[in-house]
C-alpha cells in the first residue's frame, strides 16, 4: 500500500497536536488542583459536585441562622441572670423594711432603692440585640419595648417571639410580655389580699394582715374552675373575743371559729390554708381567689414602693405591703428563672445544632472533593510520561522530515 508523504505529515501533526493537548489538560488540572474543571471533563462527577457545593451552601446558611440565634439568646441569659439578681436584692430590701423598729425615714431610704432596682429592671427589659432589635421584643420591635407610662409599665408590641428557623426553633426574640408583665400571681395556685370591712365598706380597720397561704391538700383545690370561686375570712370581734367565718362565694362554710394570731386558718374541704396575723377589727375581711397569669413585676414594685412610702402606716399596713411584695417578687423571680432556664436549654441545644451542622458540612465537602479533586501523585506521573510521549514525537516528526524524495534529490 502507497503511503503518501503529505499524508505522514499529516498524521505526525495530528498526532503531535493530540499530545500536546492532552499535555495541556494535564497541566491546567496540575495547576487547579482539579480533575473536574469543566463540567465536559466528566459530566457524572460535575453534578456530584455541584450537589455536594449546593448542601455547603445551605449548611453554611444554616451556621449564620445558628450565630445569630445564638448571640440573642446568650445576651438574654445573661440580661435574666442580671434580673434575677436585681430581684433578690429588692426581696433583701424588702425584708429589711417589715423591721417594726424602723421609722419612715428608714423606709423612705429603701424605698429609693427599690426605685433605683425597677429603673434597673426597665433598662434590663429593653437590653438590645445588638443589630438594631430588641431581645424581649416579642414579634420584632424597632423601639423599645416597655414603656414607662403615668399608668405604669406597658408593653408596645406584639407578643410572642420572632424564629430565625422552624425547623430547629431558633429564636431571635423572647416573649418579653410572658417573661416580665404575665408571671403567675400569689403563691402561683391562689392570691390572698385584705378585703373591705363589712360593717363600714371601707379599708380593712384593723392591723391584721394575711399571708400567701399556701397548698395543704392538691387534690382538693377548687382551682382551675369556671367560674372560679372566691373565698373570704370575716372578722367579728364582740369585746375582747374575736372569731371569724370562712365564706365562698359570700355563702358560709365555717363560722365562729376563735381567732388565734399567726395560726393557719384552713378553707374546708378545699386544700388551702392561710395565716392571718395582728388583730383585725370587727368586719374586717380578707379574700382568697384563684391566682391569674397577669403579674406585672413593675406594677408590683409600684405596689409596694407605694405602701412602703406612707407617712405613718398602721402595723398592719407595712407587713401587709411587705408580705404581698415578697410574694410577688417569688412569683416574678419563678418566671424569670424558668424563662432563663428554656434560654439555657435552647443555647445547649444549639450545641447539638452545630455538630450537626460541621457534619453535614464536612460529609459535603468530603463529595465535593472526591468528585473533582486531583490525584497529585498519579497525575504528577501521567504529566511525566506524557512529556516524554511529545519530545519523542516532535524527535520522531523531524527525523521523517529527512526522508522526503526532494531532499534525497537535492542530495
Amino acid at each position: 500500500m502507497r503511503i503518501a508523504t503529505a499524508y505522514g505529515y499529516a498524521q505526525a501533526i495530528n498526532n503531535l497536536q493530540d499530545r500536546q493537548q492532552k499535555l495541556s489538560a494535564s497541566q491546567q488540572q496540575l495547576t487547579s488542583g482539579k480533575r473536574v474543571n469543566v463540567a465536559s471533563d466528566d459530566p457524572t462527577a460535575a453534578a456530584r459536585a455541584e450537589r455536594a457545593l449546593a448542601q455547603i451552601s445551605r449548611t453554611e446558611a444554616d451556621q449564620r441562622t445558628l450565630d445569630a440565634s445564638r448571640n440573642v439568646m446568650t445576651i438574654a441569659e445573661s440580661s435574666l441572670g442580671s434580673a434575677t439578681d436585681l430581684l433578690q436584692t429588692a426581696r433583701e430590701t424588702l425584708v429589711a423594711a417589715g423591721n417594726g423598729s424602723y421609722s419612715d425615714s428608714d423606709r423612705k431610704a429603701l424605698v429609693a432603692k427599690l426605685k433605683d432596682i425597677r429603673s434597673q429592671l426597665l433598662t434590663v427589659a429593653n437590653t438590645s440585640d445588638g443589630g438594631g432589635g430588641y431581645v424581649f421584643g416579642g414579634q420584632g420591635s424597632s423601639s423599645p419595648p416597655f414603656i414607662d407610662t403615668t399608668a405604669g409599665v406597658v408593653f408596645q408590641g406584639q407578643a410572642g417571639e420572632t424564629l430565625a428557623s422552624q425547623a430547629d426553633h431558633l429564636n431571635l426574640t423572647v416573649d418579653g410580655q410572658q417573661v416580665w408583665l404575665n408571671a403567675k400571681s400569689g403563691n402561683g395556685v391562689f392570691n390572698t389580699a385584705p378585703g373591705t370591712n363589712s360593717v363600714t365598706g371601707g379599708a380593712n380597720g384593723g392591723t391584721g394582715w394575711i399571708s400567701s397561704g399556701s397548698v395543704t391538700a392538691p387534690s382538693q383545690l377548687p382551682y382551675p374552675a369556671t367560674p372560679a370561686p372566691t373565698y373570704a375570712v370575716n372578722f367579728h370581734v364582740t369585746g375582747s373575743t374575736t372569731t371569724y367565718d370562712v365564706l365562698e362565694d359570700g355563702n358560709p362554710i365555717a363560722s365562729g371559729q376563735p381567732y388565734t394570731s399567726n395560726q393557719q386558718i384552713a378553707i374546708p374541704g378545699k386544700g388551702m390554708s392561710v395565716a392571718i396575723s395582728g388583730i383585725p377589727a370587727d368586719g374586717d375581711t380578707f379574700n382568697v381567689t384563684e391566682a391569674q397569669n397577669d403579674l406585672n413585676v413593675f406594677t408590683s414594685l409600684d405596689n409596694t414602693i407605694a405602701a412602703l412610702q406612707a407617712t405613718n402606716p398602721k402595723g398592719g399596713a407595712v407587713q401587709q405591703a411587705v408580705n404581698t411584695g415578697m410574694t410577688q417578687i417569688d412569683a416574678a423571680l419563678s418566671s424569670i428563672q424558668g424563662a432563663r432556664s428554656a434560654v439555657g436549654e435552647q443555647l445547649n441545644r444549639m450545641d447539638g445544632i452545630q455538630s450537626r451542622n460541621d457534619t453535614h458540612k464536612l460529609a459535603a465537602q468530603t463529595e465535593k472533593s472526591n468528585a473533582e479533586d486531583l490525584d497529585m501523585v498519579s497525575a504528577i506521573s501521567s504529566f511525566q510520561n506524557q512529556q516524554t510521549g511529545y519530545q519523542a514525537a516532535i524527535q520522531s516528526y523531524a527525523s521523517i522530515q529527512k526522508l522526503s524524495l526532494f531532499q534525497y534529490i537535492n542530495g
